[in-house]
C-alpha cells in the first residue's frame, strides 16, 4: 500500500473516532443512555423501536462477533459471529430501560435459536446486549418474569450478554423502512413477522 493510501486510511480512522467520541460526549451531556438488542432483521427492529416515545435514535449494525469492521456481506455469510443488531439511544427521563426490554420481547420470537421468522442463521439470533451491571440485572429479571408468565409453552432461548463493539451498518440500511417503505412492507409481510408475533403474544404483539 502506498504512503498516500496509508495516510488516507489513518485519517479516515481518526475522523471516525472523533465523530464517535463527539456523539458519546453529546449523549452523556444530554443524560441519554444506550440499549442494544438483536431481533432478527435490523430494519424491523429499528422500525419497532422508533415509535417509542423517549427513543432518541436507532442505528442498525453488527455486534457480538469476532470480525472487526464487518460488512453486510460478511455478516450475511454467517462466519463473523455478529448478529444484526440495533443500538438505541434513549432518554431515561422519558422511557425506562425496563420498558424497552418489555417492548423488545413483544417484537421478537424468543423461542427459536439462530433464526427469526424467515431469516435463518446465527446472525439473526435474538439477544440483549447489556451496557452495564444495572442493565444486566434488569434483563435477567425481565427474562425470569417472562419465563413465569409467558403465554406459550416453548422455552426462551434469547441470550443475555455483555455489549461488545458495535459496528454501524452501511448507510443504505439505516432507516430502511422510511427510505423504501414498499420494499420494507413486502419483506416484513412476506417474512411472516407480524403473523408469528400475533400468534405468540396476542394483543401484546409489538407493544
Amino acid at each position: 500500500m502506498s504512503a498516500i493510501r496509508v495516510l488516507r486510511a489513518l485519517l479516515a480512522v481518526a475522523f471516525a473516532l472523533a465523530v464517535g467520541t463527539s456523539a458519546i460526549a453529546q449523549d452523556n451531556a444530554a443524560g441519554y443512555s444506550k440499549a442494544t438488542f438483536a431481533g432478527g432483521c435490523f430494519w424491523c427492529v429499528e422500525s419497532d423501536f422508533d415509535k417509542i416515545d423517549g427513543v432518541i435514535s436507532t442505528t442498525s449494525g453488527y455486534t457480538g462477533g469476532k470480525t472487526k469492521n464487518p460488512t453486510y456481506h460478511d455478516v450475511s455469510d454467517g462466519g463473523t459471529g455478529h448478529a444484526e443488531s440495533v443500538e438505541i439511544v434513549f432518554d431515561p427521563k422519558r422511557v425506562s430501560y425496563e420498558h424497552l426490554l418489555e417492548h423488545f420481547w413483544h417484537t421478537v420470537d424468543p423461542t427459536v435459536k439462530d433464526r427469526q421468522f424467515c431469516d435463518a442463521g446465527s446472525q439473526y439470533r435474538t439477544a440483549i446486549f447489556y451496557q452495564d451491571d444495572a442493565q444486566r440485572r434488569a434483563a435477567e429479571a425481565s427474562k425470569a418474569a417472562l419465563e413465569k408468565s409467558k403465554p406459550f409453552p416453548q422455552p426462551i432461548v434469547t441470550e443475555i450478554t455483555a455489549a461488545a463493539t458495535f459496528y454501524p451498518a452501511e448507510e443504505y440500511h439505516q432507516d430502511y423502512y422510511k427510505k423504501n417503505p414498499l420494499r420494507y412492507s413486502y419483506y416484513r409481510n412476506g417474512c411472516g413477522r407480524d403473523a408469528r408475533l400475533k400468534q405468540l403474544w396476542g394483543d401484546l404483539a409489538g407493544k
